[in-house]
């Protein structure tokens, strides 16, 4: 008898600051109406194929702080409908695009503090148009890939300093951007950075943001920079589109974000910690 084969009704399940060194397949298959899982501070190495299997239900996912280097292909296909992902404070040194590529609705991702050095072609497209909440602090990320951010149109929050980021892709997504850190990167101020300095000149909020090449920029913030005033942004063409039609993002979001909300007082309801309840 596994240890969680009584536990069907179960809706969060707090295991945090353990010494958990792996994930056998259906060892949580029984939950199957597990909505938050909490598993930060353990001694996970590497997520298999099958880890989350039998949890179909699960909208948030908490793994910082172990010691996660590999997640297989596979390993995140049951958990497709995630909507909170927390990866940070692991030991990944590449994105896993294939893990990552079968979930959809991911609204908040974290991966600050893995060494991971390129964000690839791709990276966040099959849950691109939800996503709100990115953070890639403390990498030491040095680059994103052309197609990077191909599909993602509804980040609000994105969190890049303290990394070796030099210039940012031509398609990242500034139109719905609330807030961006990205102090201490070794910013090159070309024209490439004018979206950049043009989102600086536009928001309330003023981040840090130093030039350190070229050498007659060097310390000079972006937004204020002489390095930038010549450079010509391209005109945006209008969309055509029938007048107060929803785009399908729009219409696509809703379902998620009513089972979020209608979710809260059912997790609350049926609370229950490992840590404080032993079994």
């Amino acid at each position: 008898m596994g240890a969680f084969d009584d536990l069907t009704e179960l809706t969060y399940l707090y295991i945090d600051h353990n010494k958990i060194p792996d994930l056998p397949k259906g060892l949580l298959s029984p939950m199957i109406n597990l909505f938050i899982l909490q598993l930060g501070s353990n001694k996970l190495r590497e997520l298999k194929s099958g880890a989350f299997h039998g949890t179909k239900d699960l909208r948030w996912l908490y793994l910082s702080d172990n010691s996660i280097s590999s997640i297989q292909p596979g390993a995140l296909d049951d958990v497709e409908n995630l909507a909170v992902f927390h990866l940070d404070k692991n030991q990944l040194n590449s994105y896993p695009l294939a893990a990552m590529s079968k979930l959809r609705v991911v609204e908040d991702l974290k991966l600050s503090h893995n060494p991971i050095k390129v964000i690839p072609d791709l990276a966040f497209q099959s849950f691109g148009r939800y996503m709100e909440t990115l953070s890639l602090d403390n990498m030491g990320l040095e680059k994103f890939s052309d197609k990077a951010f191909a599909g993602t149109t509804t980040l609000k929050t994105v969190h890049i300093e303290n990394n070796k980021l030099s210039s940012l892709p031509g398609n990242f997504p500034f139109s719905r951007l609330e807030t961006l850190t990205l102090s201490n990167n070794p910013w090159h101020c070309s024209c490439q950075l004018a979206p950049l300095r043009r989102w600086l000149e536009s928001t309330r909020s003023r981040p840090d943001a130093a030039c350190a090449s070229p050498s007659q920029a060097r310390g000079q913030q972006i937004r204020d920079t002489a390095a930038l005033r010549s450079c010509k942004l391209p005109t945006k063409r209008s969309k055509k589109g029938r007048p107060g039609k929803a785009s399908p993002g729009d219409w696509s979001l809703q379902p998620i974000r009513k089972l979020l909300t209608l979710s809260k007082p059912f997790i609350l309801k049926h609370l229950f910690s490992i840590k404080e309840h032993l079994i």
